[in-house]
């Protein structure tokens, strides 16, 4: 990493990090969707056709957490840098209803796995929007809460590839569901003996940290043990970047950690 892109040492997210900015509304709408039982019953179901039957990765709960963190996570970052925000403010919302849509849209974006894991994005669509109108009436008037869904169903739809998002918000989303990929997202399938190429590029993956970029808002610095990591880097996430709006706001460099003189990857940079 060059020494001008080095990161300011304060502003380092990890998947465990909250919202950096305060938000009453948000903090409000999390606390609410947090106590949910009905929510909190979709993230459990949703993993057991991605896990147990087909033996993915990770997509339960602490996916979920890890998703909304870093969603929100890349949001500050970027509201840091002065990127707008269209799809609360084309739609007359407030700003506040940014991060509102993009955390409903992390904590919502797999129940589509429910049903099954092919074509789960469009899946999630009709089992977010009933949850959606259960909650939204809580915060909203009728008309601010049509345009919170039809956003947060956006994001939804196009957090996969073959989608396109039109709204940064949808962006968002889309990159930090690729930003899942340490290597504890593989620990269930690899304990029961996987070894596709999706649980062993995550098993290469050590840490991922996103900060505050000179040249773009975002940095994010990806550290592998090995060269399946590239997996990860170059297939999944570079295909979530690519088309998401937000190509020229994000930098990311993944280096190999391990010291192996035999190593075949050191350092790869999108």
């Amino acid at each position: 990493m060059a020494d001008s892109e080095t990161p300011d040492s304060t502003r380092v997210y990890s998947p465990e990090d909250d919202h950096h900015f305060p938000d009453e509304k948000l903090n409000r709408v999390l606390a609410f969707v947090d106590a949910d039982e009905e929510i909190t019953a979709l993230l459990e179901a949703q993993n057991v056709n991605a896990v147990d039957r087909k033996g993915y990765n990770d997509h339960g709960p602490k996916h979920i957490e890890i998703v909304r963190n870093r969603a929100l996570c890349l949001y500050d970052l970027l509201k840091a840098g002065d990127v707008d925000f269209n799809g609360a403010r084309e739609q007359g919302l407030a700003e506040e209803d940014e991060s509102v849509i993009i955390a409903l849209a992390a904590i919502l974006h797999d129940v589509g796995h429910l049903v099954h894991r092919d074509s789960h994005a469009y899946y999630s669509i009709p089992i977010a929007s009933d949850v959606l109108d259960r909650i939204l009436p809580e915060f909203y008037g009728v008309a601010d809460a049509v345009r919170v869904k039809g956003e947060v169903l956006h994001a939804i739809l196009c957090h996969h590839t073959a989608e396109t998002p039109l709204t940064t918000e949808a962006g968002v989303i889309r990159v930090a569901d690729a930003l899942d990929m340490e290597r504890g997202r593989s620990r269930i399938p690899y304990e029961q003996g996987g070894r596709g190429i999706n649980t062993l590029s995550s098993q290469a993956i050590n840490r991922v940290s996103l900060h505050e970029g000179e040249s773009r808002p975002v940095m994010v610095e990806i550290e592998m043990t090995n060269a399946a990591g590239v997996y990860q880097v170059d297939n999944l996430l570079k295909a979530k970047l690519e088309g998401s709006g937000l190509e020229d706001l994000i930098r990311i460099v993944a280096v190999n950690i391990n010291e192996d003189r035999e190593q075949l990857v050191e350092r790869i940079e999108l």
